[in-house]
């Protein structure tokens, strides 16, 4: 497939740097490095996700444990997972004005010190459900919001042609972390319990990302971070909007659920936690791979396919999934689709609008990924309760995996209706 220039759309900032123009932008996409110490950004922020990421979709390990000590329902406790992921989306403008106030190491330093401490805070607060959404959802949720964002744009820096690639592997590390998490903190929980299980996780985050964060380091000044409201007189803005913003609500309905689901039918908590940190690794081969076909087929084909991947698996496989073959078969399709679909985001943004205003173009779309991350899990919990609970056996569960399906579906429609308005043929690059 031939592949076509970045396109990008006009607006006029308010800022008092003046807007790149289009030999600047070409200017700067042919000073890009495809390499050299883009690599050690990439192998940074890979490291960050490792952990940020990875607890995120792990938290079904944790959710399980509290639900069984009485805490409380797992609707509620989702809130606190999903609070976390929210402020993803909902400190995405704020953060970006961080970003270029302080520059992306500073923030990521501030980041891992608000990551990090929120989970040696949570375990002073196991007991009590405000305090672990304070700590754990708030403190800890506002360093992910940063560090997302961090890690998010900065590849656009520093590649172009290999920026799917770049961008697939530090999502990546996300998916990688998953699963070893996933893993380790269900060890741990067996052996140290709750609170130690927080206090060594939150220093062994500390120490990684750290120093990873005072090895960022940006190549151009950030753009103005302020709303563009320019950027939705395009459609294939509001389209990406629109759709990433509905694809949020089942993307975090498996991470959560699958130890729940597992459960229901028989299996052990360990073998539970094996099966998450399947789907936590396939999510990273997801992340990495779709990443990688962004820079052979397109980012928004990619993000496309990636969509259509989780909606099969929620509406066709885990339906079926009565046994721990099938269940496991879900796990890891889905887990490659959900990977997807965060390798891919920013990597359309790029191709869309230039490496120049990736920080406002993502950290504007991600705000609409607000409700998804707050309300997509629980509502999916709520859904769980009123056909009966886990206690109610597998076909409780169906009306969610529906629900979740039906959500990925939809916005894989409003993808390809960017992918129409960029070129109508199939076969291009897009």
């Amino acid at each position: 497939m031939s592949r076509p220039q970045d396109e990008s759309i006009e607006f006029v900032s308010r800022s008092p740097v003046p807007p790149a123009t289009s030999a600047t932008m070409n200017h700067e996409h042919d000073d890009l490095p495809e390499g050299g110490y883009g690599w050690v950004i990439v192998a940074c922020c890979s490291a960050i996700t490792f952990f940020c990421v990875g607890l995120l979709y792990s938290w079904g390990v944790i959710q399980v444990r509290l639900t069984e000590s009485g805490l409380a329902k797992p609707s509620s406790l989702a809130f606190i997972g999903s609070a976390a992921t929210c402020f993803i989306a909902v400190g995405a403008l704020a953060n970006a004005r961080i970003l270029r106030a302080i520059g992306t190491r500073n923030s990521a330093v501030v980041a891992s010190l608000l990551f990090g401490g929120g989970q040696i805070m949570s375990s002073w607060s196991m007991t009590s459900f405000t305090g672990l959404l304070i700590t754990n959802g708030i403190i800890a949720g506002i360093g992910v919001g940063i560090f997302f964002l961090c890690c998010g744009s900065l590849p656009s820096q520093y590649f172009k042609r290999r920026r799917g690639l770049a961008n697939g592997i530090v999502v990546g590390g996300g998916g990688l972390g998953g699963g070893v998490m996933s893993v380790t903190m269900n060890y741990l929980l067996d052996r140290v319990g709750v609170a130690w299980t927080f206090r060594i996780i939150g220093l062994t985050t500390l120490a990684v990302t750290l120093p990873a964060s005072l090895m960022l380091k940006e190549r151009t000044r950030r753009g103005p971070a302020h709303i563009e409201w320019s950027f939705f007189r395009d459609p294939k803005f509001v389209l990406l909007f629109l759709g990433g913003g509905i694809a949020t609500f089942p993307v975090l309905v498996p991470a959560f659920f699958i130890p729940q689901y597992a459960t229901s039918l028989g299996i052990s908590t360990s073998t539970a936690a094996f099966i998450l940190a399947g789907f936590n690794l396939s999510s990273f081969f997801g992340r990495v791979g779709f990443g990688a076909l962004c820079d052979y087929i397109g980012p928004v084909s990619s993000l496309i396919l990636a969509l259509l991947t989780s909606a099969v698996s929620m509406l066709a496989i885990w339906p079926v999934s009565t046994s721990i073959g099938p269940f496991i078969l879900f796990s890891i399709i889905s887990g490659a689709g959900n990977g997807g679909f965060f390798s891919t985001i920013p990597s359309a943004v790029g191709h869309i609008y230039g490496g120049h205003r990736v920080p406002i173009a993502l950290a504007m779309i991600v705000t609409a990924w607000s409700a998804g991350y707050f309300l997509g899990a629980p509502i999916a919990g709520w859904i769980l309760e009123k056909y009966g609970g886990s206690a109610a056996g597998t076909q409780a569960f169906r009306p969610a995996m529906y629900y979740a399906g039906t959500m990925s579906l939809g916005s894989a429609g409003l993808i390809f209706g960017v992918r129409q308005i960029l070129t109508p043929s199939i076969l291009s690059y897009a």
